[in-house]
């Protein structure tokens, strides 16, 4: 762990403090329909805005950290996102989509901003320390949170949350602004063949120079509308056979301490194996901890399946993560994060709609569906990493790779 930089720690501490507060992904529904007293549907229609505008911030994102500075997009959009968690009790109904969409677009963006600050301070080879590190904080914090979440709104209210919320992200912003040093001075891209005067290839040029990572892409979004069917259809298949609500949180547990246990020392015991198989065999084990529920409803199969799930979460992730981030040709480090971010958070808009889509009509299918289209992910993943003739998948991604200083005031 002495590879990991003094920038990462830091970033990685204000980003427990800002999840141990981060109230507004588990509570908005309940809140709009219990402190608004909005219909469901007007609730999830308004929940379902905000989730777009989180993806979308995280797709595009890394634009504005390759063209004005990550640190620049991360205080920018910390700030706009914490001011609009602030008036989001404060406006009327009419208003909430708009400004939803407007918080949760600059929370992506700065998502986005932070993974590229984590990579670019990294090494080639190095980066899945960093990237643990950073997902231990947030995923530490995020445990925590939910339950004093729970508290705050049983003995005070709704409101406060989201004013929690918003003043816990501007003081990350004042905080991140004040341990980090300014931007480097932007280089043109040097990737590539460039017109004389003009930019460096486009986007889609560098994609298509890295196959393993249009195959990787696909599978992670694939995957994370699988896996994110655990905070929609999951709690509703356990209530329909009998659980109570109880088992379902007992459940969330074995995956948050799971994950606060294991994911630092796999990554580290893991860190000389190629990322593509680690990350293939990860999204395997998702689809078959989501088949176990094919076969049975019991606790014992729940918590199988949720072992299983978790085990993958850990192998997938963090190597995902830091693979695109070692893909990255330099000035393009933000674009390709944001890329991965927004791929690995589509769940939380594709997964409530399809999931429950397919469980209204067709329920016995659900599972068996979810365990098939991870485990072709994982094929496709494996496929990626193997070794083609005049060349080594698993070699290429470091080639145009340059680290990048971030500096600390």
């Amino acid at each position: 762990m002495r590879t990991v930089p003094r920038p990462v720690w830091l970033l990685s501490a204000g980003s427990f403090v800002n999840m141990l507060v981060t109230f507004t992904f588990v509570y908005l529904f309940v809140y709009l329909t219990e402190g608004r007293g909005l219909p469901v549907t007007t609730a999830g229609t308004i929940a379902g805005i905000g989730g777009i505008g989180l993806v979308a911030g995280n797709f595009t994102g890394g634009w504005f950290g390759d063209r004005y500075g990550h640190r620049r997009t991360l205080l920018a959009g910390s700030a706009l996102s914490g001011v609009g968690l602030l008036l989001l009790p404060e406006l009327p109904t009419p208003a909430l989509p708009a400004l939803l969409a407007l918080a949760q677009y600059a929370a992506g963006a700065a998502r986005a901003a932070n993974s590229a600050l984590v990579a670019v301070a990294m090494p080639p080879g190095a980066r899945r320390q960093g990237v643990a590190v950073m997902r231990f904080a947030a995923n530490a914090g995020f445990t925590l949170g939910p339950p004093l979440g729970a508290l705050i709104a049983a003995h005070w209210s709704y409101e406060l949350l989201f004013r929690l919320d918003g003043a816990s992200t501007l003081l990350f912003a004042a905080y991140a602004a004040r341990v980090l040093g300014a931007d480097p001075p932007r280089r043109a891209p040097a990737a590539g063949p460039q017109r004389a005067g003009g930019p460096g290839p486009g986007l889609w040029t560098m994609l298509r120079r890295r196959p393993a990572l249009l195959a990787l892409l696909p599978a992670i979004v694939v995957v994370d509308t699988v896996y994110r069917q655990q905070y929609s259809t999951l709690p509703v298949f356990l209530a329909d056979h009998g659980h109570s609500t109880g088992v379902y949180g007992a459940l969330l547990a074995v995956n948050g301490g799971a994950i606060l246990c294991l994911e630092i020392p796999a990554a580290l015991a893991l860190r000389r194996i190629a990322p593509l198989r680690i990350i293939g065999t990860g999204l395997l084990l998702v689809g078959a901890g989501f088949s176990v529920l094919a076969g049975a409803a019991s606790v014992a199969a729940a918590a199988a399946m949720m072992l299983l799930v978790t085990l993958g979460e850990i192998l997938y992730k963090t190597p995902a993560t830091a693979y695109v981030a070692d893909c990255a040709p330099e000035g393009y480090q933000g674009r390709f994060q944001s890329l991965y971010a927004g791929a690995s958070i589509s769940g939380s808009v594709l997964a409530p709609p399809l999931g429950a889509a397919l469980y209204d009509h067709a329920p016995g299918l659900l599972w068996p569906v979810c365990g098939a289209l991870a485990a072709l992910a994982g094929i496709a993943v494996l496929g990626a990493g193997r070794p083609r003739a005049g060349g080594n998948a698993q070699a290429g991604p470091a080639v145009e790779t340059k680290v990048e200083t971030v500096p600390v005031s």
